[in-house]
């Protein structure tokens, strides 16, 4: 598989939260819901599509752990896109001290933005 393959599989840039101002927006809106495995803050983005961004402090564990939760992240999200709700910017944060598999990663991803974007939620910006 080239390199040209492995980008078309990939997340493509506008689909991760990458700016502080859109971190901070989302952590205003207090919109959050979490389980056991994952806990999630969301915000309408009015955009046709989903952002994500990973937030993993470093008490957490060492670099390769907290890396390998964020390919985990990007993976589940890459995946289940069909399944996670169009138009909101959403916030992953592990639960401390649990190290997921891709599959609980993936069901706790789509299940908690099921549920926020259940609510009714109104873009702010």
């Amino acid at each position: 598989m080239g390199r040209e393959a492995t980008k078309k599989m990939g997340l493509i840039k506008r689909e991760r939260l990458t700016r502080r101002g859109d971190f901070d927006a989302t952590y205003r809106a207090r919109n959050s819901a979490a389980d056991s495995h994952l806990i999630l803050y969301v915000r309408p983005n009015g955009l046709a599509f989903s952002r994500i961004g990973l937030s993993v402090a470093g008490k957490w564990g060492n670099a390769c752990r907290r890396n390998t939760f964020r390919r985990r992240c990007r993976e589940a999200f890459r995946l289940h896109k069909h399944d996670i709700p169009a138009g909101f910017d959403i916030i992953v944060i592990p639960r401390r001290g649990i190290d997921l598999s891709l599959d609980e990663v993936s069901t706790s991803l789509v299940k908690l933005s099921r549920k926020l974007a259940a609510r009714k939620m109104e873009p702010n910006s």
